[in-house]
């Protein structure tokens, strides 16, 4: 079963294609790496897309959901839960306050379109603004507030209408929406990290919730990539000083466990009723396991006072390259002078997984929060290569 060949061609042959994929079959995670088939090691500073905030397979949270397998695998939100109790309580614990609310779904764009439905509901309007560059989710209505023909192409003609405006600018929001009174929402990532993690000075954020706050407007912090601490604080929105008016969270929540949350105001909660929301699978047990053990693994060893001690120490690492970091924490792009795609090749080659994003001379670097300088040595070291390798001047034949 470990063949490589008959991994690739069974996956290829009865899988509908996602994307492209690279030419490994991971096998092993523990801590900050990985294992193909072949037994190569590997520095993974992607994460599966953003996703192993603990690194693979972290004690903690193993053991959390093995205990959990053997005594309830699971049950719907028909009954209630220990442990989805002791889940919720630990997030809402972490949560920025007056979002002390929560709703458990299984993924970020199932969190996306919950918080798009309960602010056209609490609001009684229906359209929604949302930023050139952002990336929401696949589903119809989150695929409607993402930007790009790529993923709109097909699907156009059902598609919920969306005002897209640019990101950072924060006068493009006011103009819409003195035009606009029908708005229920803006939803926004923070940083946008497809995009080339990109951000805005912390004054627009704040500029954002007054202009929410002054014409109605339910302001949705996406926080799927950003959220659970990443970025040094539970939610980015309490590194800028504001407070949203909801967060959706996935990704990094569950260690790898697919879940999903909405974090809402007390004043959102209060207009949901029994049977607005429903979900079969959200909040499950072995999930709400893995939440729950997560959480307060990052909690008590204070994992997220790492994030941007990280960020610091990749950029001394960097110095002597023409490289300019971008982002916040454990959420990070590099900013180089060439096209990113043959480094993020060439440091695969070296032993480290990255990965790139829309912007071409950005590559994107998701270390987990406990990353190690051993850790980081490696990353240096093997950037130092490919850098060589990829920058090196081709020799002309005579």
């Amino acid at each position: 079963m470990n063949n490589k060949m008959y991994i690739f061609e069974t996956e290829d042959s009865f899988q509908v294609p996602t994307y492209k994929k690279l030419p490994l079959a991971l096998l092993k995670g523990e801590g900050s790496y990985v294992w193909d088939q072949d037994g190569n090691r590997y520095l993974d500073f992607y994460g599966g897309h953003c996703v192993a905030i603990l690194g693979h397979c972290p004690p903690p949270v193993v053991k959390a959901i093995q205990k959990q397998a053997e005594t309830m695998l699971f049950y719907s939100n028909l009954v209630y839960s220990d442990i989805r109790a002791e889940a919720t309580e630990v997030l809402t614990s972490l949560a920025p306050e007056g979002l002390k609310k929560a709703f458990f779904c299984n993924s970020g764009t199932e969190a996306n379109e919950t918080a798009l439905k309960l602010a056209r509901k609490v609001t009684g309007k229906s359209g929604v603004v949302a930023t050139i560059g952002g990336f929401h989710g696949r589903t119809l209505g989150s695929l409607a507030v993402t930007w790009g023909k790529k993923y709109h192409e097909g699907y156009e003609a059902v598609l919920p209408k969306t005002h897209f405006i640019p990101f950072g600018e924060a006068d493009a929001l006011q103009n819409l929406l003195s035009e606009n009174p029908d708005i229920a929402a803006f939803i926004l990532e923070p940083i946008q990290s497809i995009a080339g993690v990109t951000q805005a000075e912390v004054e627009y954020y704040r500029k954002v919730r007054f202009l929410c706050e002054k014409y109605g407007v339910i302001l949705i912090f996406d926080e799927v990539q950003t959220g659970v601490g990443r970025t040094g604080t539970f939610s980015i929105s309490e590194a800028y000083g504001m407070q949203p008016d909801m967060i959706t969270l996935a990704k990094s929540l569950g260690s790898g466990i697919p879940v999903g949350a909405v974090l809402v105001s007390e004043t959102i909660s209060k207009t949901i009723q029994i049977e607005d929301q429903g979900t079969t699978f959200g909040g499950g047990m072995v999930a709400m396991a893995a939440v729950s053990a997560t959480l307060k693994h990052i909690r008590d060893e204070k994992l997220m006072l790492n994030a941007p001690k990280i960020f610091r120490h990749l950029q001394s690492e960097l110095t002597d390259y023409p490289v300019r970091l971008r982002g916040r924490g454990c959420l990070i792009g590099l900013e180089m002078d060439i096209p990113v795609g043959p480094m993020v090749a060439a440091l695969r080659q070296n032993g480290v997984l990255t990965g790139g994003s829309a912007h071409p001379n950005v590559m994107r670097l998701m270390p987990p929060l406990n990353t190690q300088p051993a850790d980081i040595a490696v990353f240096a070291q093997a950037f130092h290569t490919a850098y060589a390798s990829v920058s090196a001047p081709v020799s002309s034949l005579s």
